[in-house]
């Protein structure tokens, strides 16, 4: 076990802030006492970054080239993570269509990921503190992700609630501690379906779902995140992305980090985007950049220690 976790860094889209709230990140002494950063970029990508503002100074600047940047240097953080050179990958965020453009057709880092590594995942996002007048703070677990929102109800099934339920239980115990964690389901329709004058999904799929993998629900989503955040519950999983983006945006911005469960490693980035529209200005808010960094760097010595125990044994 390493003194200090050692994380691979990547800069994402190094069109927008990735560059520059990593650096700002990698300067702030709380990071610098918890891990030893290792930052990722493919050589011969002709991207130039000024180490000390992170603006992307010359090369080809085209939205392809960023994104085949972002891509392959995602490829060679996991690499590193698989040979065990790193204990975990901070991702700084990345633009889908660059992505695409750049040659890689994952709707995100998760999906990505979960290719790379062949392993079933699930998107977490986790609040670092309880927002003001909770008790809890609020981690969100997407059973779908990237979608159409016309493609979800056909993708919100038995067992994918099941799945992330069981990828979420996995990942609180040994990532976060909690040995046995309160999970609930967030409904699908209005009011959980209101018996069904409102939709039958909630009480012919949700409900089904929810009691074969043991949790709670589901639960109207204009309650249950409040619930959670009342301590009545470790993490709420949402049927679908914005349902479940929102809540936790609203509640904790600038301080939620974005964690995929399932993986042999610990990866977790921020809780925003790329922000295009303030790159190369020097005021780019690093605090949820931060907060990936830390939560990454503590997942990896739980693991650490955890596997040490193990050993011992």
């Amino acid at each position: 076990m390493r003194p200090r976790p050692r994380l691979a860094v990547t800069l994402g889209d190094v069109r927008g802030i990735g560059p520059e709230i990593i650096l700002k990140a990698a300067a702030s002494r709380e990071v610098r006492d918890a891990a030893d950063l290792v930052l990722i970029g493919p050589a011969g990508a002709g991207v130039d970054v000024d180490e000390q503002t992170g603006r992307w100074r010359e090369g080809d600047h085209s939205a392809a080239n960023a994104g085949r940047f972002a891509g392959r240097a995602i490829e060679r953080a996991v690499a590193l993570a698989l040979e065990g050179e790193v204990d975990g990958i901070v991702t700084a965020p990345l633009d889908k269509a660059a992505l695409l453009a750049g040659g890689y057709s994952y709707p995100g880092h998760t999906e990505m990921l979960a290719t790379l590594t062949g392993r079933r995942v699930a998107m977490m996002l986790a609040a670092t503190k309880p927002a003001a007048g909770s008790t809890n703070p609020l981690r969100v677990v997407l059973a779908t992700t990237h979608l159409p929102l016309r493609d979800v109800v056909a993708a919100v099934t038995r067992t994918a609630i099941v799945e992330a339920a069981r990828v979420t239980r996995r990942g609180l115990q040994e990532w976060f501690g909690i040995a046995e964690p309160r999970i609930a389901l967030c409904a699908l329709n209005p009011h959980s379906g209101d018996g069904g004058r409102f939709g039958r999904e909630d009480d012919e799929v949700l409900r089904p779902a929810a009691e074969e993998a043991g949790i709670s629900g589901p639960f109207p989503a204009d309650t249950v995140f409040v619930r959670a955040m009342r301590g009545a519950f470790d993490a709420v999983i949402a049927p679908y992305h914005d349902v479940g983006m929102t809540a936790i945006k609203v509640a904790s911005f600038g301080s939620a980090v974005n964690v995929t469960l399932g993986l042999p490693f610990p990866r977790c980035s921020p809780d925003h985007g790329t922000a295009l529209d303030i790159a190369g200005k020097g005021v780019a808010d690093p605090s949820s950049m931060i907060a990936a960094t830390m939560s990454c760097a503590e997942i990896a010595r739980r693991i650490g220690s955890a596997r040490a125990t193990e050993e011992k044994v």
